[in-house]
């Protein structure tokens, strides 16, 4: 209870009259413009050549390409609105580079316009600065031209937490209620669940703070939430037996939501890994993690410098909601993906920032302290990199690897129509120009009866990696070795009896 009227407290210093000794809120939009611009180029010049769509990337690619002949399975815990957000380009042409430079230009736009938010709240300076923080992050930087939902979901709080604020703080701008809105329906729309985690605070905060107790930030908060999860709740009732369904089967597929520290976790995932799970590699480069550890002193002398100058709740609110947001993936899910907490990223750089530049006016000496700022910022820019030139450098090699599988599978006859199951059935289906269907596991969709009957029909292959085999129904099909898949050896397929060798390799 101390705890929450101390927090209340503070939120309501937003009422005071600014001290002299707190920057003016000066615009800045010539160096936000130049922050995302960079953003924006560094991902054209490093991540769209010679790149392939990921394994989930396919999954929601394939729901909107003109490509696919069928689309992969949907799992209960996907929400569709990363390929609405792709639906313009993908429905236009199957080119991956093209899709790739869509995703960057409009992740540099996007990242422009989340800051552009706290144009009132917060100097230039600051924004600024903590655009170029979170933008030099390798998982933000990789994931800017990624179909994946995690940095729209990150640019979606900055905004929504920006607009409450601005909501808040003047009852005129409607501006800024219309923004919250939407800006949380956005989120929605991409992971109804961190919708909730965004929105639970923020609610709170209205009715502790006396001064912004207003019915309409919360029925912001509530149309927003209802509208944008109103998609994945109306499939629910229709594609996974109702709403409660879909949430338990979601749960399952997670690893059943529960109690679960995964702290170390997230941390070796800053290596490189894009999925920790389990997370039982070689910590190769512990030095990806020392931003990590930094990051809360940071966040906290930010909170300390706003209490200060009396600004506390515009830095005070985004690291709450920062927190909850972090609640559900380092408490609740077993197993860790660097993506997860970009939206806490994105929101701790705020408080981040304000401390760095504070730290470099005020610390004596200052030319000291600001070359000390300086060779840090560099260093963690050198590691960052680093981690994420591997990470471009390992997908490329992906790209080729299952290229190399789809031009052999077309030499023993699986052309389209088609069907691919086993091990990378996604991947290697989308490409192959195949429907991709699993008889069990989180992705099934078929019947062992099912996929035989259809191998009677079409070429169904059936991929198998290391010491695996094939299941029953396949054992007497004819197999062949194949070039081996990302990250496995020993690759061989089982081909139904409708696959007929290409007449260039018939001996």
């Amino acid at each position: 209870m101390t705890q929450t009227k101390a927090v209340a407290t503070g939120l309501r210093e937003t009422s005071r009259p600014a001290r002299r000794d707190w920057p003016a809120a000066d615009g800045g939009l010539l160096w936000l413009a130049v922050v995302a611009g960079v953003y924006t180029i560094v991902q054209l010049a490093f991540l769209v050549q010679g790149s392939g769509l990921g394994w989930d990337e396919t999954v929601y690619t394939s729901q909107v390409s003109r490509a696919a002949q069928d689309t992969a399975f949907f799992s209960a815990p996907r929400a569709r609105g990363i390929t609405f957000l792709i639906a313009p380009v993908t429905s236009l042409t199957a080119s991956v580079e093209v899709l790739r430079v869509y995703l960057a230009l409009l992740s540099g736009a996007g990242l422009f316009l989340a800051l552009w938010v706290w144009r009132r709240l917060l100097p230039g300076s600051v924004l600024a600065l903590a655009g170029a923080l979170f933008a030099g992050l390798w998982i933000t930087v990789f994931y800017g031209p990624q179909v994946m939902p995690n940095l729209w979901v990150a640019l979606g709080c900055l905004c929504a937490v920006g607009f409450f604020l601005r909501a808040a703080r003047d009852r005129t701008d409607r501006t800024a209620l219309v923004g919250l809105g939407v800006a949380v329906a956005f989120v929605a729309l991409m992971r109804p669940t961190d919708a909730f985690w965004l929105s639970a605070p923020l609610a709170l905060i209205v009715l502790a703070v006396g001064r912004w107790r207003r019915w309409a930030l919360l029925a912001a908060l509530a149309a927003g939430g209802l509208i944008g999860c109103a998609e994945w709740v109306i499939e629910a009732y229709v594609s996974y037996g109702g709403l409660f369904t879909r949430l338990a089967r979601a749960s399952e597929i997670q690893g059943h939501l529960g109690w679960h520290l995964v702290f170390a976790d997230h941390m070796r995932s800053l290596d490189g890994r894009l999925l920790c799970r389990p997370c039982s590699v070689q910590w190769r480069r512990p030095a990806t993690a020392i931003w990590w550890f930094a990051l809360p002193l940071l966040t906290l002398g930010g909170v300390l410098v706003a209490a200060r100058l009396r600004r506390l709740p515009l830095v005070l609110v985004p690291t709450l909601v920062g927190l909850s947001m972090a609640v559900q993936y380092l408490l609740l899910i077993g197993y860790a993906a660097p993506r997860f907490l970009l939206p806490v990223y994105a929101l701790f750089a705020l408080p981040t920032a304000l401390f760095l530049i504070w730290l470099a006016r005020t610390a004596r000496p200052r030319p000291l302290v600001v070359g000390l700022l300086v060779a840090a910022a560099v260093a963690h820019l050198w590691v960052q990199g680093s981690v994420v030139a591997d990470r471009v450098e390992r997908s490329r090699a992906d790209r080729l690897k299952l290229d190399a599988v789809v031009a052999e599978l077309a030499r023993q006859g699986v052309r389209p129509p088609c069907v691919v199951s086993g091990t990378e059935a996604i991947r290697v289906a989308f490409r192959a120009g195949c429907a991709s269907r699993q008889t069990g596991g989180h992705d099934g969709s078929i019947t062992p009866v099912q996929l035989v009957a259809h191998g009677r029909e079409r070429p169904v292959a059936f991929v198998v990696a290391g010491q695996a085999g094939p299941p029953a129904y396949a054992r007497d099909w004819r197999v062949e070795r194949i070039p081996d898949l990302p990250g496995l050896r020993n690759c061989r397929v089982y081909l139904s009896p409708s696959a007929h060798r290409a007449p260039t390799d018939a001996r």
